[in-house]
């Protein structure tokens, strides 16, 4: 079966976490609206049908229409070997993306904290005292977290010896913390030596170390979820 995702075309955003599961697992997929009419059809998907998905990201999987990240995730993840086969370890890998999930959101509120209807301009105040107290109370709250499972979890990986799509989430949260703060994450890196290996361990994996290099991977950009705006940085 040939995935269809739905997201747009000129960010990683919250699509990112998706191609990043499909691209490890090596399946076919087309990133849909990157294509010719791709925003047209993608348009279409959210008007029509039963069940329709109230955003992007969402993936169509023969009849399926899968909407939400985590969600999408959960059902590529017990099929193309990127978690647990039991349920708790299912439900757990689950958890551990809605928590990136919610950290992604608090990423993006360093340069919007009054919302998205705003341009960055109109809200530089807020957003230079949202950015001081992300990085001063939580990023080591979730970062640390994390950095404290793949400590604890006897293996290479977030929840042992095998790779699942929450160790790509990471990678990407560590990279788009990297682009967006270059200077407050070289001080912090210090404190998450496994978060830093484990980025490093997932940027080596063949098949994303391929579409890493390829121009499937869209760069970072100031119109993303992690934006580099110097004055934020410290």
């Amino acid at each position: 079966m040939r995935y269809q995702l739905s997201y747009w075309p000129m960010i990683q955003g919250r699509g990112e976490y998706i191609r990043l599961a499909l691209e490890d697992a090596g399946v076919a997929y087309e990133d849909v609206a990157r294509g010719p009419s791709g925003m047209a059809a993608m348009s279409r998907m959210m008007e029509g049908g039963d069940r329709p998905p109230f955003a992007p990201p969402f993936l169509k999987a023969g009849k399926l229409v899968i909407g939400q990240t985590a969600n999408i995730l959960l059902y590529l993840g017990s099929r193309h070997g990127l978690a647990p086969k039991a349920e708790p370890g299912k439900l757990w890998v689950h958890q551990l993306q809605l928590t990136i999930a919610d950290f992604v959101l608090e990423a993006h509120d360093t340069h919007h904290p009054l919302g998205p209807s705003l341009y960055y301009e109109e809200q530089r105040t807020p957003a230079k005292k949202r950015t001081e107290e992300f990085w001063d109370e939580r990023v080591p709250k979730y970062l640390g977290y994390f950095e404290r499972l793949v400590s604890d979890s006897g293996g290479t990986f977030t929840t042992g010896r095998r790779a699942t799509y929450v160790d790509l989430s990471l990678f990407q949260i560590v990279a788009g913390l990297r682009y967006a703060f270059p200077e407050r994450m070289k001080q912090f890196e210090r404190k998450i030596p496994k978060l830093v290996e484990l980025h490093d361990r997932v940027a080596a994996r063949p098949n994303i170390k391929a579409y890493l290099a390829s121009d499937r991977r869209i760069p970072f950009n100031e119109d993303d979820i992690f934006r580099c705006y110097k004055e934020l940085d410290g």
